[in-house]
């Protein structure tokens, strides 16, 4: 691995934050080095990146490198971050403002739709543990090495001569059989993902809930944490909970609380579902 580095940029951050970033469900290939350092991949290249003096730090394999500006880009550690937040309506809402202060710069990251897209075919009926056993399982046996006992994702066009069987074996169950058509799928037209990461959020979301196995929810995942669409808001378990309890939406149905998300927070209506996900889950929000 190469010396440690100081990222450029930096703002107002928390070890809490952080983490969750990295551990909070939006990736599965993160893996602690000690309480405040954690190493993993994207786009094939290893990282361990370590929070110190409200400060990260990186370094990279020297075999599969990442640039800082790459590192920067994948954590959205530029000024578009703060303008995002500060769009945010906090200033009214006192349940997404206890989220936000008690989880500075919990952002969503930057990853390849192609992966981010497996990860959450993965997801149904699974916890996070589970889900990122599943993930390393697959990239462990059809993967690239990559070293540090890290496994590149293996990509779809591997994935499509893989057996549903052989994926069965590796804790995917009933899940194995969309991995495999949508890997039919996008075998035959490679470009597939590209040419939705370019489409509007709705229509992008047509098209991903058309494949094998993608309802709302997981092709909203797909889009906030893979192709950046801010847009999207899926309603999980946790989300729902919020929804009901702090915005009196018990009647409401998944759609229609999509629609009222959409309309309150905004824009970046995605960035306010992660920290309110991550503020329900850990349990840092206090009734009123």
């Amino acid at each position: 691995m190469s010396p440690w580095k100081e990222l450029i940029e930096a703002r107002n951050l928390s070890l809490l934050g952080f983490r969750e970033t990295l551990e909070g469900g939006q990736s599965f290939s993160w893996y602690p080095t000690s309480e405040t350092s954690w190493i993993g991949s994207f786009k094939s290249k290893v990282v361990e990146l370590k929070f110190s003096d409200n400060t990260i730090f990186w370094r990279t394999s020297l075999k599969h490198k990442a640039s800082e500006a790459e590192i920067i880009n994948y954590l959205w550690l530029d000024k578009s971050y703060e303008s995002a937040v500060n769009n945010l309506p906090w200033r009214s809402d006192s349940v997404l403002a206890q989220c936000i202060q008690a989880l500075p710069g919990l952002t969503i990251l930057n990853q390849p739709l192609e992966e981010t897209l497996f990860y959450f075919l993965l997801s149904s009926a699974k916890s996070i543990p589970q889900i990122k056993e599943a993930v390393f399982l697959v990239c462990k046996n059809f993967g690239t090495p990559l070293g540090n006992n890290l496994w590149g994702f293996p990509g779809w066009q591997v994935l499509s001569e893989v057996e549903e069987k052989e994926l069965r074996e590796l804790k995917l169950g009933y899940r194995a059989k969309y991995v495999c058509g949508v890997a039919k799928i996008l075998q035959e037209d490679p470009a597939y993902l590209k040419k939705i990461s370019r489409l509007p959020y709705q229509e992008a979301k047509s098209k991903l809930i058309s494949l094998p196995g993608v309802g709302p929810k997981i092709a909203d995942c797909a889009l906030l944490f893979g192709a950046k669409q801010t847009e999207a808001f899926p309603v999980d378990t946790w989300i729902s909970k919020t929804l009901d309890i702090h915005y009196n939406l018990e009647s409401f149905n998944p759609v229609q609380k999509i629609i009222f998300a959409r309309s309150h927070f905004g824009k970046f209506c995605g960035l306010a579902q992660q920290f309110l996900f991550s503020g329900e889950r850990l349990g840092l929000i206090k009734l009123n």
